[in-house]
């Protein structure tokens, strides 16, 4: 990987041979064309490669042991802590909780904080935009405790409707939970203005950063959220890993959600006394190589620039959104390049979602199709299912104009078969 300037334009052909699965050849020596980042990233082989070294030369369990593995592997998980403490910009290390992802993180604070703070009559405030992994624990939290879990409402062109807040951030709103982007619109919140007006309610907020962090920087100190989540899949890492976010005081009043292994400080047979954080949240063993793989890949995006990415990105959808525009019959969920990321959700009036990313495979292009895990969104825009393309720093302009010719021949094919 060559480094340059983070000033400098993004030039995706000095990063593509990182990655080896980008060179793949599909059926009839078709190239692969992946536009499914939103979905999962690819790995480079700097991130293959730390994995793989851990295995063979470094690998033991972590925290207790006492021999040469155990205090190597136990290093170099720490130090994963560390280095995602300095790229959040948190305050200190024991903010970063190792988790099984975003989806794991949200759970984890729906039991351990909600069960204690949640009451009978409380409000929990989402928007109508939220993947399910945002939605489900804040239901089945008010299902416990008798809470009522509130939608902020969205614009015809997929932004948060901010004049309907003042109604439904009020004093019985405990927690605004909130997606960073959107990842079916793409649309990009306000929520350096949602976490101070949910703050000045005493609400605390909990920011789904899954569709943030791997595209522009992320600063804890300055966004001020109680809690923030995201997954090192969606960002070059291992599957199986995520960092939960929280303030340390916050981390201190929550009781332990899972039982066993480092999450305790003394067991007795009249009970026990949990651990210290972050540990008492790192029940069993932790996800110790999937941390390691995630310090590689915050290492290598580090490197490539994060301002950059998310220009480079916002580049590939303009290029996207203007093509789409001169193809009949279709319509674009979500507003317009300059408020949203690298995701495109579309819809075509004569081919389902299904049919058409099928279609697109045969031409080498993969892109998602569905519901994305936001059925309640597609439910808004009257919708099924829609077809996504998302972007990552490693996509060409010629990979959207393979995207856009797929989507012509695939419209052809499917006509000439009716």
């Amino acid at each position: 990987m060559k480094i340059t300037s983070c000033s400098e334009e993004l030039d995706p052909s000095l990063f593509r041979p990182d990655f080896p699965i980008l060179r793949k050849v599909l059926r009839d020596g078709i190239p692969l064309v992946y536009l499914d980042n939103a979905a999962t990233t690819q790995r480079p082989r700097q991130v293959i490669a730390a994995i793989v070294d851990t295995y063979e030369h470094h690998y033991s369990n972590v925290h207790r042991g006492i021999h040469t593995l155990a205090d190597k592997t136990t290093e170099l998980y720490e130090g994963a802590r560390d280095r995602l403490q300095e790229f959040l910009n948190a305050a200190e290390r024991e903010e970063i909780v190792f988790t099984s992802g975003a989806t794991g993180g949200i759970n984890l604070v729906a039991r351990a904080w909600g069960d204690a703070n949640i009451r009978e009559g409380d409000e929990i405030l989402l928007t109508e935009m939220e993947h399910h992994s945002n939605i489900v624990p804040w239901y089945q939290l008010a299902q416990r405790t008798g809470a009522v879990v509130r939608h902020l409402p969205l614009t015809e062109d997929g932004r948060l409707e901010l004049r309907a807040l003042p109604n439904l951030l009020t004093k019985k709103t405990k927690l605004l939970a909130v997606t960073a982007v959107s990842n079916v619109l793409g649309t990009i919140n306000p929520v350096h203005e949602l976490v101070p007006a949910a703050h000045a309610v005493g609400a605390k907020v909990l920011i789904d950063a899954a569709q943030s962090v791997p595209h522009h920087p992320t600063d804890v100190k300055q966004l001020d959220a109680d809690f923030l989540v995201f997954s090192g899949h969606k960002m070059l890492g291992p599957t199986g890993v995520g960092v939960l976010y929280a303030k340390r005081e916050i981390l201190e009043s929550m009781p332990p959600f899972l039982g066993g292994g480092s999450m305790i400080h003394e067991v007795t047979l009249e009970g026990f006394v949990p651990g210290d954080i972050p540990a008492r949240f790192e029940a069993g063993t932790p996800p110790i190589v999937g941390a390691i793989g995630l310090r590689a890949a915050v290492d290598y995006l580090e490197k490539v620039g994060l301002n950059r990415v998310e220009s480079h990105e916002r580049q590939l959808t303009e290029r996207l959104h203007a093509a789409l525009a001169e193809v009949e019959g279709v319509r674009i969920l979500g507003p317009d390049p300059a408020h949203k990321a690298g995701i495109v959700s579309f819809v075509l009036e004569d081919l389902h979602a299904q049919d058409l990313a099928h279609l697109l495979d045969r031409f080498g292009v993969a892109v998602r199709a569905g519901h994305h895990c936001a059925m309640p969104l597609h439910r808004r825009y009257g919708v099924a299912a829609s077809a996504r393309a998302s972007f990552y720093f490693y996509n060409t302009s010629e990979d959207v104009d393979h995207l856009v010719e797929g989507i012509l021949r695939s419209r052809r094919l499917f006509q000439r078969r009716q």
